[in-house]
C-alpha cells in the first residue's frame, strides 16, 4: 500500500511540473490616464535630427490588423472611422460611406478624398527617436491600430497642410479640434516613447496650461 501511495504522489508531482515550471503570462501594458499638463511633463526633450530619413524607412500600408480581410491598414482605418459605413467590395474597394474630418470639421462622402494621417508624422517620429528603431518597429508604428489616435482619417487638404510639422508650426484649422489634437499628439509621443524639441514642448505647454487644462490624456505604451 505504501508503494502505491508513493507511486501516486510521484505521478501527481509530475503532473504539476508543467504548471509550476511554466513562466507566467506577460501582462499587457496598462493604460495610463493623466491630465494634459502632467502628460506633457512626461515627454522627454532632445534636439531633433532628420539625418538619414526617408519615408520608405516606414513600411506602410501593410495588410492591417486582419490579414484575411483583403484590406490594408488605410482601408481598415477608413472602415473603422466611418460615421456611415461604406460598402466593401472585391479587393476591399470602398463605396459610399461618410466621414467627419475633425481637423477642419468637414463631412466627406468619398473615401478617395481622405488621407490617413499619422498623428505624429513619420518624419517627426524619425527625429524623435524612431531613427534608432528596427525596421519592424517602424512598420508597427506606421500601421498602428492598437491606439485609435495613432492614425486618423482627415481631408487630404488638411493633412497636406500639416505635412510633417509639429504643434509649434501647425494646428488644425478648426478651433474646436485643438485640445483633442494636442492630447492625441502627446498620447502618441508617450505611447511610442518619442521625444520633443524645445519649441514643440513650449507649444504644448501653452495649450496644457491654458485652453486645454482640463483635457485628459489616455495612452497605452506600445509593446
Amino acid at each position: 500500500m505504501i508503494k502505491n501511495l508513493v507511486r501516486g504522489f510521484s505521478a501527481l508531482s509530475l503532473a504539476l511540473v508543467p504548471f509550476l515550471s511554466a513562466p507566467a503570462a506577460q501582462a499587457a501594458p496598462a493604460a495610463e490616464v493623466t491630465t494634459l499638463a502632467d502628460a506633457v511633463g512626461l515627454v522627454q526633450v532632445t534636439e531633433e535630427d532628420r539625418t538619414g530619413y526617408t519615408r520608405s524607412s516606414f513600411k506602410h500600408w501593410n495588410s492591417g490588423d486582419n490579414a484575411s480581410d483583403g484590406c490594408n491598414t488605410r482601408a481598415e482605418v477608413l472602415i473603422s472611422e466611418a460615421v456611415v459605413a461604406p460598402a466593401v467590395g472585391a479587393g476591399c474597394k470602398l463605396t459610399g460611406g461618410t466621414w467627419i474630418s475633425y481637423y477642419d470639421g468637414q463631412e466627406v462622402t468619398s473615401a478617395g478624398s481622405l488621407d490617413i494621417d499619422h498623428m505624429v508624422p513619420l518624419a517627426e517620429a524619425w527625429d524623435s527617436g524612431a531613427s534608432a528603431w528596427t525596421a519592424a518597429r517602424r512598420e508597427a508604428y506606421a500601421n498602428d491600430q492598437g491606439a485609435h489616435v495613432s492614425l486618423v482619417a482627415v481631408t487630404a487638404r488638411s493633412n497636406r497642410q500639416k505635412s510633417d510639422q509639429d504643434p509649434a508650426d501647425w494646428m488644425p484649422p478648426s478651433p474646436d479640434a485643438e485640445c483633442r489634437y494636442v492630447a492625441e499628439w502627446v498620447s502618441t509621443k508617450l505611447r511610442w516613447q518619442l521625444t520633443a524639441d524645445d519649441r514643440e514642448l513650449e507649444a504644448l505647454k501653452v495649450y496644457a496650461d491654458g485652453p486645454c487644462e482640463d483635457t485628459i490624456v489616455r495612452y497605452t505604451p506600445a509593446a
